[in-house]
């Protein structure tokens, strides 16, 4: 006897479009794979080059580097067991830099050198230096036949030297009043004073960065000392920060904050006596932003005893509106097309700071949540890369 024939019943809607997205998913994870691998190849090919570093405890291997002119890459290895920072070095002044290098881990560095003789710092503070030779080649030596005039630079330069005049005056200000409740013994007073003194400071940070020794007096972190918060070279803001608002007292405290105050007082001589070429204008700029979006928004690092960072933020982006205003007349008549993007990327960033704002601050920043600290992170990075193709627009890059 033949059995009767059932129909089969097809599958459920639900499951057909569940099978469907399944399809889907799979196609999307092995395009974002495959873009993935070609990036990472591509990164690779970019930094084939690159010079590897090993920052060990109290020394950098090799310590001896020689590169040709132009571009580089350089792979910093922290061997140590803690946290580091490298920079190249030009007498006094800082060429290239990258801070919070975490330890067991790598960064690459690249920079643009010109031919000369250059230090590098290896890890601590107090770890003898490196140095780096470079060697001029028949490209560099054609890109210092090429200059641009800098006529047309004259005027930015010298209004950025009076704003640097102007904050430096404004900075000695903020410290001697902090100076002054410190010696009276005013904690409240202090703690209340110490914000604008280091939103003062933070408003020069870009070209203060520059003066590699004074910079690390005035602003270096206890993790780049070798005792830390209880080693005798940690002086500067963070070590006053700390007392103020970690440990809550003042007891030998006064001559930190008199040697704070000398040393903005030789900041102020030393950023007026130095000469900014214009490529450095707004690469120390970018420079400053590209350390707040790769290590400071992300970790709260930077003023970790106060939480104070989006003040310093903040002011950071108070120097970039400026240098931006002082090239617009150059920008309007060689790169009239940037200048929308570039506004764009401000806005965007200031519009991001503004919605922390209370009253005539900020909030503090542990109660930024670690998703809000990655967009403000990816709100400076924007704004670097598209401050970044200024000098090409004006015929600055390669110098």
């Amino acid at each position: 006897m033949s059995k009767p024939n059932i129909p089969q019943a097809s599958p459920p809607r639900a499951l057909r479009w569940a099978v469907a997205g399944s399809v889907v998913v799979m196609i999307a994870a092995g395009g974002l794979f495959y873009y993935a691998s070609k990036l990472a190849a591509a990164k690779r090919e970019h930094n084939r080059d690159e010079v590897v570093v090993n920052i060990q405890p109290h020394s950098c291997e090799p310590n001896a580097l020689s590169v040709p002119a132009g571009r580089a890459s350089f792979r910093i290895v922290n061997r140590s067991d803690r946290a580091v920072e490298w920079e190249i070095l030009d007498g006094v002044l800082v060429v290239e830099e990258r801070e919070n290098i975490a330890s067991g881990l790598s960064q690459v560095i690249n920079a643009n050198l010109q031919p000369g003789d250059y230090a590098i710092t290896c890890g601590l503070l107090s770890n003898p230096r490196g140095t780096l030779h470079v060697t001029p080649t028949a490209a560099s030596d054609a890109a210092a036949k090429a200059k641009p005039s800098m006529v047309a630079f004259i005027g930015p330069l010298s209004e950025f030297r009076v704003y640097l005049a102007s904050q430096s005056s404004a900075l000695i200000k903020a410290v001697t009043a902090l100076n002054q409740a410190i010696e009276s013994g005013d904690l409240a007073q202090a703690q209340s004073l110490y914000l604008p003194a280091r939103a003062a400071y933070q408003r020069l940070a870009p070209a203060a960065q520059r003066l590699a020794e004074l910079d690390n007096s005035i602003n270096a972190r206890a993790d780049y000392f070798e005792k830390r918060e209880q080693d005798p070279g940690f002086i500067g803001f963070h070590r006053i920060e700390y007392a103020l608002f970690k440990q809550r007292n003042l007891d030998g405290l006064a001559p930190i904050a008199k040697r704070l105050l000398s040393d903005v007082t030789s900041l102020k001589q030393q950023l007026l006596a130095q000469s900014l070429p214009p490529e450095q204008l707004m690469e120390i700029v970018v420079r400053n932003l590209n350390t707040l979006a790769d290590v400071r928004a992300a970790s709260g690092e930077e003023e970790r005893y106060s939480h104070s960072d989006l003040n310093g933020f903040a002011a950071n982006q108070q120097t970039a509106h400026k240098v931006v205003d002082l090239l617009r007349p150059l920008l309007v008549k060689s790169a009239a097309d940037l200048l929308p993007k570039i506004d764009s990327a401000l806005a965007d960033f200031d519009t991001a700071l503004n919605s922390f704002k209370v009253n005539d601050g900020y909030v503090s920043y542990d109660s930024v949540s670690a998703e809000q600290r990655q967009q403000l992170a990816d709100k400076a990075r924007i704004l670097a890369d598209t401050l970044d193709a200024i000098d090409p627009a004006l015929g600055l890059s390669g110098l």
